[in-house]
């Protein structure tokens, strides 16, 4: 008799904690927390002089290296938005920079005004498309030319399948996820 009445209430209580666990999992605070946004006021103040949207430029630094300043690729990328050196050494040339130093780059301020001048490039170079953009950041541009020109890629993200590299297919995937989630969660907030 105890035993039902226990499993009685049991039932009882397990549409409230459903209720409950979906109402945490679904608010903003608990979006946030599970898709957290570092280093914001960078990422907006060098979005906005560049024309980029920051929840793009804050889903590639997640992809890249998860908000992690000192991540360094096998192949030498630096910093937040996996830089390599000499791309920045392009960069900072083009905007008439000063001569800086490699570690530089792990400076989240340097890293992020490079890396979205960078994008800035990459989204005129490649029209505004937003895919061809990721997908270039990922792989280089002569590839992404490559593939549209012959037909390998359309550039959209119906067909990303179609991109040869693998880890850019995983990539241009991965990044448009994280920039869905963070418009989901911070657009709001605008």
């Amino acid at each position: 008799m105890k035993r039902s009445r226990k499993k009685r209430r049991l039932w009882l209580l397990l549409p409230f904690i459903v209720v409950m666990v979906i109402l945490f999992y679904n608010s903003n605070w608990m979006g946030k927390m599970v898709h957290p946004i570092h280093y914001q006021e960078e990422i907006t103040k060098y979005a906005e002089q560049y024309g980029l949207d920051p929840f793009l430029v804050a889903a590639i630094i997640r992809v890249e290296s998860n908000y992690k300043p000192e991540a360094e690729s096998k192949k030498g990328a630096v910093g937040l938005m996996q830089l390599m050196p000499e791309t920045a050494d392009w960069i900072f040339e083009k905007e008439g920079s000063k001569v800086y130093d490699v570690k530089d780059l792990r400076n989240p301020v340097i890293n992020i005004q490079a890396g979205t001048s960078y994008l800035n490039f990459l989204f005129n170079y490649f029209d505004n498309n937003r895919f061809e953009v990721l997908a270039a950041y990922n792989a280089g541009q002569g590839n992404v030319m490559k593939w549209k020109q012959s037909g390998i890629w359309d550039g959209t993200l119906q067909n990303v399948d179609r991109i040869p590299f693998r880890e850019t297919r995983n990539y241009v995937s991965s990044v448009d996820y994280y920039y869905k989630k963070y418009m989901e969660i911070y657009a709001k907030e605008r």
